[in-house]
């Protein structure tokens, strides 16, 4: 018995270990808190957190000398950097933006793009949620603000949402600019029925889908055939869109 306690004291003797002001240090001499460990720790055994409400993260200060203090740190505030780096070009990085048109309602003449399409002049001033930087009252774009993959969802109603002639050509879509080069990313034609007497049109429609996007590409919702519509109901049309990234 006496073996196995003198074995354990120089076990003991043999960890380089200060104590200063109530303060221990683990191979240091000058230890600078209430524990100061010079060198890597393990832990064996840690209880799992049923949630993250009520809990609190350990993280480390990694200060220029190399004394990494330990702290801790409330989940949410990983959450609201996350949100906060909007405007960033690394890392990772979340968007959002939404806007909603309900009166004054036109399409504009960009020159020629794509199967006559010509874009809704949403503005700033229409947004319902995001930054206002990332939308231009210019030439009524989206700007994508990082690399990554966007949900996209685009509704436009013209007029009623329901014309009593088919209009065969007209429909909603997405354009993506990119580097000067237009392209149709999306569209979904107005759909239409030839009853005999009576013809119809159920001129509300909607695109929502997944789409890979590079930072810079500027996006814009607008509608293909345009030629075809009165720009008296237009005025009367609603339209919105929303874009948000979902992963990088």
């Amino acid at each position: 018995m006496k073996t196995k306690i003198f074995s354990a004291f120089l076990a003991l003797v043999a960890i380089p270990i200060a104590a200063q002001s109530g303060w221990v240090g683990i191979n240091t001499p000058n230890p600078q808190s209430n524990l100061d460990v010079n060198g890597t720790m393990k832990i064996r055994q840690t209880p799992v957190a049923p949630s993250i409400p009520g809990y609190q993260l350990l993280v480390l200060n990694q200060n220029i000398g190399g004394d990494f203090q330990v702290g801790q740190m409330n989940p949410q505030l990983i959450a609201d950097y996350v949100i906060s780096q909007v405007n960033t070009t690394s890392g990772i990085t979340a968007s959002v933006y939404a806007a909603k048109k309900t009166a004054g309602l036109s399409l504009i003449n960009l020159g020629v793009l794509p199967n006559g399409y010509r874009p809704v002049n949403f503005v700033v001033a229409e947004r319902t949620v995001g930054t206002s930087l990332l939308f231009s009252d210019t030439d009524h774009t989206y700007t994508v603000p990082t690399n990554g993959v966007y949900a996209i969802g685009f509704s436009f109603r013209y007029g009623t949402g329901l014309q009593a002639t088919v209009l065969s050509t007209p429909g909603v879509a997405i354009l993506r600019n990119r580097s000067g080069v237009s392209t149709l990313i999306d569209s979904r034609n107005f759909s239409g029925a030839n009853l005999g007497l009576l013809s119809l049109t159920i001129s509300d429609a909607s695109i929502n889908n997944l789409y890979p996007l590079l930072a810079g590409d500027k996006i814009s919702f607008g509608l293909t055939g345009a030629s075809l519509l009165d720009a008296s109901i237009l005025g009367s049309s609603i339209s919105s869109f929303y874009i948000y990234k979902v992963s990088n």
